[in-house]
């Protein structure tokens, strides 16, 4: 209920491009949200403490919001409106219902066929990669979507969009994902003891599902924001029939094999989520490796380097360290060196975050 009140407030301010008021509104509510949690956590409060936690961080942001954006409703109702709003927005709907079923499902599978064990393990090696890249991918998207929207007339301008997107999307996600991968043993080690060293297996194969999420992203918003929700179901319900034929092929071999699926799953969906804008855009799926493809390189590459530090006598903690920082230098050094235009976007950028 809450939820509801807040979401019209924040669609307004992505409408209209107020991301930082936004920022500075909410992030009052999450500090204050993140201390009473800790407090009621440490006072034996339990699980509690976490439904306290959400519940007050949505609060305190609705009402801070509502305080700082001038936009109020009125009293007032428009079934044309609504006619429109809800042919576009019900196919939307579906398509969210449908995907996280289709999310849940591999769990539910695993649990009824497979050992405890075996579900902790797939559930953890997803966990570490999902946190990065939905933070990630929420933020791409939540400023994409009113971007793109206002310019839907001009394709050429979209397209534009899209591509400096997924480019500088790839360029950021492509070395996180591949890090925690080849780093993989040492943080599982460090995080959560050796016992769970079985997740690793899990944990690469969904860095490298999770690292292509840009271009999914990317495509459905411009499907989305030239108002294609049409266009948008009808990917969903075929990609979700590819996943589904792959998991049912694949969830009587072994866990490993699904969970490998989910790689040749998400190349396919790669190509069915740009198809349409191969012709709405002139920008197809091969012009969009073309694009992210040095990013790829360079981050395998780095991951590459790295991962020959796991074989020093040393403890994990120090690997891990110098895996860091050897990996930052190694990606920039290489970004330098070829040229990667996402990168000279990104100093440009942060030069004039350093001016505000």
């Amino acid at each position: 209920m809450i939820s509801g009140i807040k979401n019209v407030q924040q669609a307004y301010v992505s409408r209209n491009m107020m991301f930082k008021k936004f920022f500075f509104s909410t992030l009052f509510g999450t500090i204050t949200a993140a201390i009473i949690g800790i407090i009621m956590a440490l006072n034996g409060f339990g699980v509690w403490a976490l439904v306290a936690q959400q519940l007050i961080n949505l609060a305190i942001d609705t009402l801070i919001l509502w305080i700082t954006v001038k936009w109020r409703p009125k009293l007032l109702f428009s079934f044309k409106r609504l006619k429109q709003l809800f042919s576009y927005g019900w196919k939307l709907l579906v398509s969210a219902v449908l995907d996280t079923a289709y999310n849940d499902i591999r769990q539910l599978i695993i649990g009824k066929l497979y050992t405890s064990s075996d579900l902790a393990y797939y559930n953890k090696g997803d966990q570490f990669p999902r946190v990065i890249v939905n933070n990630i991918n929420t933020s791409i998207d939540s400023v994409l979507l009113p971007t793109m929207s206002k310019e839907q007339e001009n394709k050429e301008r979209v397209k534009e969009m899209t591509r400096k997107s997924i480019k500088m999307s790839v360029y950021i996600m492509a070395p996180l994902m591949m890090g925690l991968a080849f780093c993989s043993n040492n943080i599982i080690k460090i995080v959560l003891t050796d016992k769970w060293l079985p997740a690793v297996p899990f944990l690469c194969v969904f860095c490298i599902t999770y690292m292509f999420y840009p271009i999914h992203t990317a495509n459905l918003n411009a499907i989305k924001a030239v108002g294609r929700s049409d266009l948008f179901l009808k990917l969903e319900i075929l990609k979700k029939a590819v996943g589904l034929t792959l998991l049912f092929i694949t969830m009587n071999i072994s866990v490993m094999a699904m969970a490998y699926s989910l790689i040749v799953s998400s190349i396919l969906s790669q190509i069915i989520n740009s198809w349409p804008n191969r012709k709405l855009l002139n920008y197809g799926y091969l012009q969009q490796l073309k694009d992210i493809l040095p990013s790829i390189l360079l981050a395998v590459f780095m991951g590459g380097v790295v991962y020959l530090f796991n074989f020093l006598p040393i403890r994990p903690l120090i690997i891990l360290a110098v895996q860091v920082i050897t990996g930052i230098l190694i990606y920039l050094l290489g970004s330098i060196i070829l040229k990667i235009d996402s990168f000279k976007y990104m100093i440009d950028t942060l030069k004039g975050f350093k001016k505000i």
